[in-house]
């Protein structure tokens, strides 16, 4: 798609219709209270026509705000940064540089399809919040920004109507066919996230009263059902079993669903000295970072990963939130793949590095048992109270100790880690498997950790800190000896010492 250079050096707005979709933003956060006000705040005595006046007024308060912020809100292109204007009673100004702008992402729904625009989120390094969330642009005009931006607002100038340049093709280093993203589906657990969700909106949406007794109501009526059919053990159980596969393959028919409609046309491509990541069919996100922004890197691979051959690969960049809403940030590299393929895209993105490491590092298998001693302690304290109220059938948790201990040693056993010159890597789980590792250039600071444990043991705790790296497992050693410990200490802040932080 072509597009249109934006002229720099004035004043700009978003784009006319932009007021609806803050307006649109603003009625989500406030949907439940204005349900709940509409259909119960009306009962009882009091006049109903008070209550439709107070929640048209909050309707005209929104739909006003939202035009105030359309018309006071000022963008303008300079030589080396964003300058973003806006603010009603309080007037703001934020100088945005370019090259402090980590992640970038365009960001369409079906109505903004329908209307030509695109929401542009721009993020920095270490922000929960982004440093501005152009709210909306005509499509043209985002992807023009998003280019200027790739090119750190190094663009040649042009008029309004000027075409420039069409830039190389980007790269493409994975694509997702459909097959990938239904095995996607179904080794993924979306739709009980979603229903999860549901209920949880559902629940604060309507009183607490109404839910409890819908459920209730249902619970009498599937029972009595049950009832009045006369159904034998093990028929009873066998009904039961079937009811179960069938609510199993719908949740995982309703995946594949929800993995079709985010992950549609997935494509990860190089460009510009970025990696750009598109996907979405009714949705269409498109989001992008340079390598050099990247602060760690997870693979994971769960029981159903190993039956399809297949791992996810994820990344944390220094900007944004964890719990970014809608997942419009550049977290996923791959969302599945194969190994193979997961480990070339590293060994491309970081070709200093070596992965996977040619050795890893055991930790001290006599460890295991600190693994569950805090399922130990729970499962005893639950084991006491219980048997207290229910006299032997209490004691039925302490039949989980077992399963605890041979998954902890199992974990141990896979434990492992490996420092070089380049860059710092563990692995764990073993049930869920993952790996995680950090170039040595993007670690900020160390600590090592002795708890009363670890003294009486002998063994020490070191723990990474690298800027946004918190959406994986922590970037932990555990269980060295004391004396490996404070080694790795020493070889890793004579390293850090030599290094620049790159970020």
């Amino acid at each position: 798609m072509s597009t249109r250079a934006i002229p720099a050096a004035v004043d700009h707005r978003l784009h006319p219709w932009s007021w609806l979709f803050v307006l649109l933003q603003q009625l989500r956060q406030f949907l439940l209270p204005l349900v709940a006000l509409l259909v119960f705040g009306n009962r009882g005595d009091r006049d109903e026509l008070v209550g439709h006046l107070v929640t048209l007024g909050v309707v005209v308060a929104l739909v006003g705000t939202a035009v105030l912020q359309y018309l006071t809100y000022r963008y303008r292109i300079g030589n080396d940064g964003l300058s973003i204007r806006s603010g009603i009673l309080a007037r703001n100004r934020r100088e945005i540089p370019f090259a402090r702008i980590h992640n970038v992402t365009v960001h369409q729904n079906v109505l903004h399809r329908l209307f030509g625009v695109a929401e542009l989120r721009l993020e920095s390094a270490g922000g929960d919040k982004p440093e501005a969330q152009m709210r909306v642009l005509r499509l043209d005009q985002a992807l023009a920004l998003e280019q200027l931006i790739r090119h750190r607002g190094h663009a040649p100038q042009a008029m309004p109507d000027a075409i420039p340049q069409p830039a190389p093709a980007p790269d493409v280093l994975l694509a997702l066919p459909a097959g990938e993203l239904v095995r996607l589906g179904l080794v993924s657990n979306r739709a009980l996230v979603v229903l999860a969700a549901a209920f949880g909106a559902g629940y604060q949406m309507f009183p607490r009263q109404v839910v409890e007794g819908f459920i209730e109501q249902q619970g009498r009526q599937v029972f009595g059902y049950a009832s009045s059919l006369q159904l034998g053990s093990w028929t009873t159980a066998a009904t039961v079993s079937v009811g179960l596969v069938f609510a199993l393959a719908v949740m995982r028919l309703l995946s594949i669903g929800l993995a079709l409609l985010q992950y549609h046309d997935f494509r990860l491509s190089e460009g510009d000295g970025r990696l750009t990541v598109e996907r979405g069919l009714l949705t269409r996100v498109r989001a992008s970072a340079a390598p050099r922004r990247i602060q760690a890197w997870t693979l994971r691979e769960g029981l159903l990963h190993r039956l399809f051959g297949r791992r996810s690969l994820r990344i944390d960049i220094a900007s944004g939130s964890p719990q970014d809403e809608h997942g419009r940030a550049l977290k996923e590299l791959v969302p599945i793949g194969r190994p193979e393929t997961c480990d070339a895209l590293i060994n491309h993105v970081l070709p200093a590095v070596q992965w996977p490491p040619m050795q890893w590092q055991p930790v001290v298998t006599s460890s295991w048992w600190r693994l569950c001693l805090p399922a130990l302690l729970l499962v005893l304290l639950a084991s006491g109270l219980a048997s207290l109220r229910f006299g032997a059938w209490g004691l039925l948790p302490l039949l989980w100790l077992p399963w605890s201990a041979f998954k902890a040693h199992r974990q141990v056993l896979r434990m492992g880690w490996s420092v070089d010159g380049h860059c710092v890597a563990l692995r764990g789980g073993w049930w869920n498997r993952w790996w995680r590792m950090a170039e040595l250039d993007k670690l900020q600071a160390l600590q090592l950790r002795r708890s009363p444990l670890d003294r009486w043991l002998g063994t020490a705790t070191l723990t990474l800190d690298t800027a946004g790296a918190g959406a994986g497992p922590a970037l932990q050693l555990q269980f060295l000896p004391e004396a490996e410990a404070r080694a790795v200490v020493a070889r890793l802040s004579r390293a850090l010492a030599r290094r620049k932080l790159r970020w």
